[in-house]
Parts: C-alpha cells; structure tokens; sequence
C-alpha cells in the first residue's frame, strides 16, 4: 500500500512527539546515559524525517544496538524488576525508531510507546502525572487514527481519540473497581534504586532539626473520625532518644513495650496517611492505644510498621489524651539517666539554684521551665555555632536556641538531678486543610520536646519549647513557613484577597490529591474488600457477578448511544455528497440505507440520462476522496464545485 510523502512526514512528526513526551519524566528515573542514548535516537529519527538519506544502514544500527546492550549491561541493574525492565524498553523503543519503513513499524513502536507510558506509574501515581500521561496516550492514540485516515487532520485525529477514551473510561472504572486486586510479585522490587529522602533521623544534635524546618515536604496527613485535637495537643511521636555523648542524642535498644499504658480521658480515632520514607516509623498522636498489624509499639511507645516504608501507607489508630506509662525497671532507669560524664561545677550550681537537689521533680520542673522563661533566653532558627560543649554553651553563653536545643539542655539537667529524662522527636501540630478537613504535617513541624519519668504517673511530657515561645505550640500556621510573599500580602490590603484566593486554591488541590492517594493508588485488597462488603458483595463469585453485569449494562448503553443516536457527520467530503443526495431526492430520487455510491448512480442515470456525465464526475472524485490514499485539496474543490454546478 503506497501512502502519500507528505503525509508520511506529518505521521512520523506526530508520532516522534509523542514518544519524546512519553520519555521525557522518565528523565529523573534511569541513568543520565541511557536517557542521552535515546535523546540521540529520537534526534537523529527527527533528522531523518527531512533527510532520508542520512538515516544509518543495517551496520551502524547493528552497531547503535551493542551499544545499547553495553549501556545497559554497564548500570549492573539485572535482568528483573522495574529499573532494569524500563531501561530495557527505553533502549529498544529508541533502536526501533531508526528502522521505521513499513505500515507494521508504525504500529510496533506505538504499542511499545503504550508500555513505556505504563512504567511512568511505577516511579510516580500522582494525579498531575496521571493526567500527563493520559494527555500523551491520546496523542499516541490519535497518531494511529491518522494511520488509518490520512484525509483526517490531526485536531480531528486528537478529538477522536479523546472520544475513544471518554467512551472506555466507564468500562475501566468498573474493572478497577470490581476486578480482584493482584499483588506485585516480589521479584519486581528487585534492584530498584530508592531515592534519600530528608526526615526525622534516628539520632539529634543541637540544630539538626532546624534545617527541617526549611522543608515544606509533605510526611503524612490525618483524617480524624470526630473532633480533631487543639494544636497544643498534636504531638506526634517519632524516635525516643536516650544515650547521649554530651553532643549526640541516640535511641536505646528499644524492641516491646516494658509496660502497657493505662489510658484515660478523650480518645481520638483518625487515619494516617504516610509519605514515603525511609523509616518504618509511623507518627501517632501521644499516646497509641488502638490499631492493628502490620503496627507494633515499641518500648519507647513509638509505632513501628513491618511494611516497606517507601510506599504510601494508611493505618487507622485510636490514641488518647492521658495516660500513665507506670514504672520503670532497673535497666530503663539506669538508660533515663545515663551521663557523658562528670558534670560541671557550673551545671551542678545551676541545678542546685534551681532546687533540683533539694526538692521534688515537679518543683524542679517547674523552677527550670520559668529559668528558661524569665531568663535571656531566645528561640531561633538560626543559633550560634556551639562546637564543644553545646550543653553548656547554650546554658550560659549563647541562649539562643531552637527546640532541640531546649530539650536536650533540659533532659540533661533532670539527669543532673538524677530524675530519669528523655529527648522524644516527631512533629507538633499541623495545618488545618478546611476543604477536606484533616491536617497536613510536613517536616517543617519537627519537633523535639522531652519526657521526664514521674513517681505514680510514668512517662509525662514536658515542652521547654513552650516555655520560651509559646506560639510555636500554639499557633495553627508556623511563621517560617511562609514565603516572603504570603508574609507581604499578609500586611497588605490589596494583596490580602489574592493571598487567601491562592491559599484556598492550594487547599482545594490538596484534598483533591489527598483523596486520590486515598482512594485511587491506595485501593488495594484491603480497601475493595471494606468498599464492596458496604454493597453486600463479601465473595470473589458475587464480585465476578457484579463485574459482568456492571460491564454488562455500560456496553449497553454505549452501543444504544453510538447506534440510535441522530447522525451527525463533520466529514467534509460526506456532507458535501449528502448535499448532491438531497439535490436528487427533491426529485424523487432517494438512495438506499445500504445502497453503495456506484450502484446508486447507475440507477440515477437511468432515470436522468441527460445528467449523466456531471453524476460520473461528481461519483468519481468522491470515490476517490473517501477511499483512496492518493487524494489532494483540489480534488475536494473539485467536488465541492461539480455539487454546486449540479442542476435538474
């Protein structure tokens, strides 16, 4: 089959695009060299559309396909799993885009394109990437409706793909629905490259938090069941640190719980939905009582979770608002109140002044937490350097400090007074998101604060923090998170409209997100089962019944709206032989419901002899528009003209 030159161009033009969209995200997921090998591919194809000549032969392709294999062979990712398997494909689409020469290849590059498309959701399952991707399948699909229909222009081939998807789209929904969930095999994780992400680390110094506090990076939001808690209460409790060098704080070697806490006042249910990270940590609100595996509470009363942690996860928990940890043994003790060393004459005076010898903890506590208060001490971002002895230096030189600070410095001092203390980090607080209604922490709400073990009540937690700024527990919005210009539109009338417009926009989008993680990429077993039980559907045959009549009923009532519906032609070359028909109907003339064009026209002639050559003509050139490859504009003037011309 020959097909026009032109038209060839406009295919290849169209179908090089759309791969290159297609491969383009995939730029942050395999290696710089692979991807430059494909850029090289795809250019060298976009040269060839205009110079053919400079396409390479059988020997350099060869050759481009060693070094395709060694690239490949050089990255050391195996033979399985899903780094090594979109390489693979990466390579073979761009080697295949250089021996396009028949109808066939068009087709074989377009499916392997639809695949490539497909391994973008194993890097990325937001919505924005969703939407990316099904903007460049219409394009892929819309280039082989060009194939198919090389009078249609491209704007047409892309509208009718578009309708090819809306149509598909109820039948899709269904089946993600409806059709049995199946798990990743195992071996498709193999050799996976994880990325580092920043977060919370299992240990602290003075000011390792406070670069968090730079990010704006989502770590988890939170659907309450009821009434969500006041920010004051919204400690959410991550690695419980123990052993300090002076400098360093660590955790102990936590495995269970020594002791269950006996729980007491209001219980808040609610739903976590984690990030990725590169812990097992799950952030729950002080102190988790209720939830389920794959959960576990450590001793320091931190959740632990047996899942991959770089996935998005949920996880329902009920925590409460008092508890009592009870008492400790003699192994916690000694751990609570662990030293580097002596301490120094000036740390034991302090803590003399301050009654921490000579009088009970609470009192301690209490005269401590005014020292910070009434004292000229700051809270910072941006503290001074405190190399050696950064206890020390804080206390009595700089006072300028950030949470970690306050709290370790704190810890320390109870330690001093031998009461047995602790540094705790997590996050405190949130943003309230009022479209959707559940709170969103990021890491600029770390957080460290301190637990101090009391006689008859346990574990209690104290925040030096909240000590000497009150209004980093308190508020709803941290300061610092804003950027320079929410704070100027803040402070000006006639920004404060376009702010808050923006604000609720960026909320609005949140939840948008937070529900498809929700209920698109995490709709696994579980989440189907719990769905379709709602419906009465509790079995895998029930499911399959309900599938095929959902199906069932949608192909239904897409086949009545395709079949009964008016018709409505936009072909040009059609409407302009309908109005030819219409012509010989006023004369009584009416071509048949399957009646081809030729036939018609010999049955018109015989009944007008003397208009025979002008239906000839005008039965020729639409013959050969409507069926034939190798029609040009002007053979559509043609026909318009002759139909014009036309008169009984």
């Amino acid at each position: 089959m020959i097909m026009k030159p032109e038209l060839d161009k406009n295919i290849l033009i169209f179908l090089l695009s759309a791969i290159g969209l297609i491969v383009f995200p995939h730029i942050y997921h395999i290696p710089i060299a692979i991807f430059s090998f494909f850029c090289l591919l795809l250019s060298w194809r976009f040269i060839g559309v205009w110079q053919k000549k400079w396409l390479p032969g059988k020997l350099i392709i060869f050759l481009l396909f060693v070094c395709g294999i060694a690239l490949l062979y050089s990255r050391h990712q195996g033979l399985f799993g899903r780094d090594a398997g979109t390489n693979l494909f990466i390579t073979a689409l761009g080697l295949k885009l250089l021996e396009i020469k028949k109808e066939r290849d068009l087709y074989l590059i377009s499916y392997l394109a639809f695949i490539v498309a497909a391994s973008q959701f194993l890097y990325e399952q937001s919505i924005l990437m969703a939407a990316y991707i099904l903007l460049v399948c219409c394009v892929l699909l819309a280039m082989l409706v060009s194939i198919n229909s090389y009078k249609m222009q491209i704007f047409a081939a892309f509208k009718t793909s578009v309708i090819i998807i809306v149509q598909a789209l109820p039948i899709a929904v269904a089946l993600f629905i409806l059709f049995p969930r199946i798990e990743a095999p195992k071996w498709l994780l193999f050799n996976e490259q994880r990325q580092a992400r920043t977060g919370l680390s299992d240990s602290m110094e003075p000011g390792s938090i406070s670069d968090l506090r730079l990010s704006d990076e989502l770590v988890f939001r939170v659907k309450f069941a009821g009434a969500i808690p006041p920010q004051r209460q919204r400690y959410w409790r991550g690695p419980v640190l123990s052993y300090t060098d002076g400098k360093h704080w660590t955790q102990a070697n936590f495995q269970k719980p020594l002791v269950k806490p006996v729980v007491t006042g209001a219980s808040y249910q609610y739903t976590l939905l984690m990030e990725p990270q590169d812990k097992n940590w799950v952030f729950a609100l002080d102190m988790p009582k209720e939830f389920s595996a794959p959960l576990t509470l450590n001793a320091g009363y931190q959740l632990i979770t047996s899942e991959s942690p770089d996935k998005r996860a949920e996880y329902k928990v009920t925590s409460y608002a008092g508890y009592n940890t009870g008492s400790i043994n003699r192994s916690e003790y000694q751990t609570a109140t662990q030293l580097p060393g002596e301490p120094s004459d000036k740390i034991k005076q302090l803590v003399g002044q301050l009654h921490g010898f000579d009088s009970g903890p609470d009192n301690f506590i209490n005269q401590l937490l005014k020292h910070f208060r009434v004292e000229d001490f700051h809270y910072t971002l941006t503290p001074p350097m405190m190399e050696e002895n950064p206890i020390e230096s804080f206390l009595f030189k700089t006072r300028y400090g950030f949470c970690s600070h306050y709290a370790s410095a704190f810890v320390y001092l109870m330690r001093v007074a031998h009461i047995p203390a602790r540094v705790v980090t997590g996050y405190q607080g949130g943003e309230l998101n009022k479209v959707g209604d559940f709170l969103e922490i990021r890491q600029a709400d770390a957080h460290a604060w301190a637990e101090v073990w009391l006689e008859k009540r346990g574990w209690v937690r104290v925040d030096p923090t909240a000590a000497i700024a009150p209004e980093r527990i308190e508020r709803e919005i941290n300061i610092d998170r804003q950027t320079a210009y929410s704070i100027v539109a803040a402070n000006n009338y006639l920004l404060r409209p376009a702010y808050n417009w923006l604000k609720q926009a960026r909320q609005l989008w949140s939840n948008v997100d937070y529900n498809w993680q929700r209920w698109v990429i995490n709709y696994d077993n579980k989440s189907q089962s719990n769905f379709l039980s709602s419906f009465g559907i509790n079995d895998i045959k029930t499911m399959i019944y309900w599938m095929i009549a959902v199906i069932a009923s949608i192909t239904a009532v897409l086949c009545w709206f395709l079949l009964y519906q008016k018709p409505k032609s936009t072909d040009k070359v059609l409407l302009i032989y309908n109005r030819f028909c219409k012509k010989l109907a006023k004369h009584g003339l009416l071509r048949g419901a399957g009646e081809g064009v030729k036939d018609f026209a010999e049955r018109v002639k015989i009944k007008l002899p003397e208009q025979a050559t002008g239906i000839d003509q005008i039965t020729a050139v639409f013959i050969k528009l409507r069926y034939e490859r190798v029609a040009t504009g002007e053979d559509l003037q043609q026909l318009k003209t002759l139909v014009g011309l036309f008169r009984i």
